[in-house]
């Protein structure tokens, strides 16, 4: 039986502890990182020069809100020069809602009274045929967190039937240990997004009042286990509007970093989302999509390697312009309900999406923008 967690820094029983100095050094330097301290001429060094992490919080800081063009010149030359003008395509596939987490902003949270449901293996291969039959040729698998009703070996079939159908499966699940990472790699993972939600460890435990979730540091080394379990890729996320945005994507890009220069060969990547309404609870939006681009665009000029994720909380104008500049990967066809792919819905959905468009539509909108859809950029052996 696992102990109750009363901090967020404590493990629960069970919980794999991995010897890292990765969290450490991403908060002491979220603690000096003072947004208010920087001037315009770091703000313009960083963009003409090499944007090493001074740089990088430069170009979070207040002082670079009247650099946002300057900025978004330098980052599509980075995006054009190591991705060319290709977008990859994808969707995700929630399987099921049931959580055991009590997280205050989420639609999912256990207390909250929505209708939920876990789909059975053949519902899945329906939902994944479904998604097959729309051209895309990648998918994220998701569920709620809850080892109980969504174990190990219930997700392992599910990547099993995304790899027949799939040449890039993806899992945004609760996090896992070193050995249960490398299962699900040998189930047909290629890579693992975490978001850390607030890099504040204070702000978090307000925010994570119950639940393995509520142990902040188990999450954050996350990425780190799923490298080490053998996993090609790991995404990395804050949900922008938390916390301090600002302190918070300054952590995340640092989280990134530290891992790519550890891990040379892992394909990292970055996603982008703000807090929205969700159903049952109400979330209030404070970061403008300004502030968004701005985090954006600092994400691509410090870290020009990695891929980027808008998702569909934001609307479809926004979404088509940043792809055009700093994002490499867009959803389409994107469903949040359980089963609604192939038009059997069984449980309510996370959040409250902006972006409602078909593959089709965001591919042909693509296009018209001189970017070409890709539907995959991996073969599978």
């Amino acid at each position: 039986m696992a102990r109750k967690s009363t901090d967020a820094m404590d493990y629960l029983d069970g919980m794999e502890h991995i010897d890292s100095d990765v969290m450490g050094s991403v908060l002491e330097l979220r603690s000096g990182f003072d947004p208010s301290a920087y001037t315009a001429s770091d703000v313009r060094r960083a963009i003409d020069g090499d944007a090493g992490v001074e740089g990088f919080a430069a170009m979070l800081s207040p002082a670079a809100e009247p650099f946002l063009e300057e900025m978004a010149e330098r980052a599509r030359d980075e995006t054009r020069r190591h991705f060319g003008n290709s977008v990859c395509m994808f969707t995700p596939l929630y399987v099921s809602n049931h959580c055991s987490n009590e997280c205050v902003y989420c639609g999912f949270h256990r207390s909250n009274r929505i209708h939920r449901a876990r789909l059975d293996l053949d519902s899945v291969a329906r939902e994944l045929d479904a998604i097959a039959d729309t051209g895309l040729r990648e998918v994220l698998i998701l569920t709620g967190e809850s080892r109980a009703l969504s174990g190990i070996d219930y997700i392992g079939e599910c990547v099993r039937l995304a790899t027949e159908r799939f040449s890039t499966v993806g899992i945004e699940v609760y996090p896992m240990n070193t050995d249960e990472y490398a299962y699900l790699q040998g189930c047909g993972a290629d890579y693992v997004t975490v978001f850390q939600e607030t890099y504040d460890p204070v702000r978090y435990a307000e925010l994570h009042l119950a639940g393995p979730k509520r142990v902040f540091s188990y999450r954050f080394d996350a990425q780190e286990r799923a490298l080490r379990g053998g996993m090609r890729g790991v995404a990395f996320g804050a949900l922008l509007g938390l916390g301090d945005f600002r302190r918070d994507a300054f952590s995340c890009g640092l989280h990134a970093h530290l891992l790519q220069r550890r891990y040379p060969h892992a394909e990292i990547s970055m996603s982008l989302p703000r807090l929205r309404p969700a159903g049952g609870v109400e979330n209030h939006v404070s970061v403008s999509e300004a502030q968004l681009l701005q985090v954006s665009l600092a994400y691509r000029i410090f870290l020009p390697f990695a891929g980027q994720t808008i998702s569909t909380r934001e609307r479809p104008g926004f979404r088509d312009g940043i792809v055009g500049l700093s994002a490499t990967k867009i959803s389409a066809g994107v469903s949040v309900g359980i089963g609604e792919h192939s038009g059997e819905a069984r449980g309510d959905g996370q959040f409250v999406i902006s972006d409602p468009r078909g593959v089709r539509e965001i591919a042909d909108s693509l296009r018209s923008l001189g970017l070409q859809p890709v539907m995959t950029d991996y073969v599978r052996t």
